[in-house]
């Protein structure tokens, strides 16, 4: 069986943790910073996990 292509524009945005799991980070943080509280720019700093519903999708995308 030949190996699978890794999608080079999801193995920019996503990263797999030690156990499996998939990191990203938050949308909402590019332009317009104005507007945006302080507290709100602060939280959409840290990353977070995928959901499990999207995490299926997304493990076909990066799978190495």
């Amino acid at each position: 069986m030949p190996k699978l292509k890794t999608n080079r524009s999801a193995a920019k945005r996503f990263k797999k943790t030690g156990k499996g799991k998939i990191k990203r980070y938050k949308a909402y943080k590019s332009h317009i910073l104005t507007k945006k509280t302080t507290k709100r720019k602060r939280n959409l700093r840290k990353g977070t996990l995928v959901s499990d519903a999207d995490a299926k999708r997304i493990n076909k995308l990066i799978p190495y």
